[in-house]
């Protein structure tokens, strides 16, 4: 899959487990009607276990600006310590739900299916409220951090 260019998402869930949230590269769109979407998160995760139990995720797709946020929760940042939430602005917009500010967009989503995919967990959600920013999405491709750049048409 290194070939493959993905968008950059961390999952966050919060409530009686406490503030949870991972780097995902796998996320999508399930359905327009009703809204839901879709985000695999390895099964060691203890995301995916918090997941479960609050029944809620907040899907926060990062920024172009935000590739720090991405190390992060990634568990390999040098400048923060790994999976700490002051290294950004979250929004608390109720339910658990935890926006980060700045994000190109987030969906606060409750949980509708658990499946478990080999090494991961996949969780599909109904989106509840969503907010969409105007800054460029973060891409992950090639082992590297990039920005997606409108091409001209091909021959």
């Amino acid at each position: 899959m290194r070939g493959a260019a993905t968008g950059v998402s961390v999952i966050t869930t919060s409530g009686d487990m406490g503030r949870w949230a991972v780097t995902v590269s796998a996320v999508a769109s399930v359905s327009a009607d009703p809204p839901m979407v879709l985000a695999c998160i390895n099964r060691r995760s203890p995301v995916a276990d918090a997941v479960r139990a609050h029944g809620i995720f907040t899907m926060n797709l990062l920024s172009s600006k935000q590739s720090h946020v991405a190390d992060v929760f990634a568990g390999r940042s040098s400048r923060h310590k790994p999976f700490d939430f002051a290294c950004a602005d979250w929004v608390e917009a109720g339910e658990g739900s935890l926006h980060l500010a700045g994000a190109a967009a987030s969906f606060h989503c409750v949980v509708e299916h658990v499946l478990d995919a080999g090494s991961h967990t996949v969780l599909i959600g109904k989106v509840q409220d969503a907010v969409a920013g105007s800054a460029s999405p973060l891409v992950y491709a090639g082992q590297a951090y990039a920005l997606a750049q409108a091409l001209s048409p091909s021959m």
